[in-house]
């Protein structure tokens, strides 16, 4: 890849936010899925998740933030949702067992959703995305990462939908290891950092 760099969210610009949300599934989400229980989230309006994302990665401040956003020659090129995993409510609202794994493991950050922009689409930015989230990581003092990916069969693809946790493969070569594998395609993965919190 050509000039790749990352900065939390944070010491990112609105408009930088903005432009990595304009257009596909992100625009309308906004990386909120799994910031509220569910049934707050089918009652949102479109503006509410607008704000929220907004309120959340905290542009121009000290933070704290709720992501990560990769550069490619200095321009805003892609997105990855990392942070602290109970600011994660949906995460516990789930039924589903995978989502509650380890409840009382400390120190677990969750990276819950990726978003390329058209232009960097195919590039390999997820992986350097990936690979950001370890260093944040290690520098934000987290003792694990929690990935949720989806393998897909051999010779299937995946709908955004499904792709915007990430791919397996995308958190292996991060150094991230499975640790179930709750239905045939979702895996649950970390990469262990032994950080103080």
């Amino acid at each position: 890849m050509s000039d790749f760099t990352w900065f939390p969210a944070n010491r990112a610009t609105t408009e930088d936010v903005e432009a990595l949300f304009a257009t596909g599934g992100a625009c309308k989400c906004r990386c909120q899925a799994m910031k509220v229980p569910g049934w707050i989230w089918r009652d949102t309006t479109q503006e509410q998740r607008d704000a929220a994302l907004l309120e959340q990665t905290a542009c121009g401040t000290n933070g704290p933030t709720s992501g990560l956003i990769g550069y490619v020659d200095g321009e805003a090129a892609g997105w990855v949702a990392v942070e602290k995993r109970e600011n994660y409510p949906r995460l516990w609202s789930r039924k589903q067992a995978w989502m509650r794994m380890d409840p009382d493991l400390e120190g677990v950050w969750s990276v819950t959703c990726f978003v390329v922009r058209q232009g960097w689409r195919h590039s390999g930015l997820t992986y350097e995305l990936a690979a950001a989230t370890v260093d944040y990581g290690q520098q934000v003092g987290a003792r694990v990462l929690e990935g949720y990916p989806i393998e897909p069969a051999p010779g299937k693809a995946v709908i955004w939908d499904e792709a915007s946790v990430g791919l397996l493969q995308v958190f292996l070569e991060a150094g991230y290891e499975v640790v179930a594998s709750p239905t045939l395609r979702r895996r649950v993965v970390r990469r262990h950092l032994g950080g103080p919190s």
